[in-house]
């Protein structure tokens, strides 16, 4: 049966976790594309609906999908509709709700520690979180002032990395970072008022704070970091999009850690 009302209790919900208020009430969130949903599948992540619009129904085996669901629970919608609960303008015409992983403590024999302080840009934070996932990095720490990494735009930017790192949110960076150094992590701040270099840094054991896209790293988490850190600038240019200086970053920590 293909849904064509837009009163039926499943679009209803659609639109809802199309916010954030919802999404957390539900501990839900939505992925499109088919890609999103193999990777949803590989990674053996709790999908509670797919959703296919009725064109994708008549073009796709649907019971592909199916079988890959415990209670084979595919639902077809109109065209139409599926436009209204897509978040994106060139759909791929299959969704699927996914509940929320339960968020971990942080691991503290990972060795190296990736903190985020109030990044406000959706495609920073989903780029930042595929390229942990690039490195095989497992966790992430986030300041509760950062942008909702189930926000759909974020989605989509991990191109399924959400899956495979665990995002830790917490209220304090100062209480997290106090933590760290009195358990003997050195932990450097990203700053561009420093001489110190990201490549005279040893990175065993270390925590790096990214700060915000346009502020840096708040003054009272930068007070009590070990150290302040920079990119050296060769150029006029004084300062990186936050995404790729993480990747540099992230990069030539691993490449110092595995040397």
């Amino acid at each position: 049966m293909v849904i064509s009302s837009k009163d039926n209790e499943l679009i209803k919900h659609l639109k809802r976790l199309k916010e954030k208020k919802y999404r957390d009430e539900f501990g839900q969130y939505i992925v499109e594309g088919k890609k999103m949903l193999d990777e949803a599948f590989n990674e053996k992540v709790s999908i509670k609906r797919v959703v296919v619009s009725e064109s994708f129904s008549l073009e796709n085996d649907i019971s592909t999908i199916e079988k890959n669901i415990t209670d084979n629970s595919v639902s077809i919608i109109s065209d139409k509709l599926f436009k209204e609960v897509s978040n994106v303008v060139t759909n791929q015409g299959v969704i699927a709700i996914i509940e929320k992983k339960a968020e971990m403590p942080i691991d503290y024999e990972e060795g190296f520690y990736l903190i985020l302080d109030n990044i406000q840009d959706p495609g920073n934070m989903g780029t930042i979180i595929r390229t942990l996932d690039s490195l095989n990095i497992k966790q992430m720490i986030v300041s509760s002032g950062c942008v909702e990494v189930y926000n759909p735009k974020v989605i989509r930017s991990t191109m399924g990395a959400i899956y495979r790192v665990n995002i830790i949110q917490v209220p304090d960076l100062v209480r997290i970072v106090t933590d760290m150094k009195e358990n003997g992590i050195k932990v450097y701040a990203t700053d561009l008022n420093t001489d110190k270099t990201i490549y005279s840094v040893n990175y065993e054991n270390t925590a790096v704070i990214i700060g915000n896209e346009a502020n840096g790293v708040e003054e009272k988490v930068k007070n009590i970091a070990s150290e302040r850190i920079k990119i050296p600038m060769l150029g006029k240019t004084e300062s990186l999009n936050a995404a790729v200086a993480t990747s540099i970053i992230l990069f030539e920590a691993y490449r110092n850690i595995l040397k």
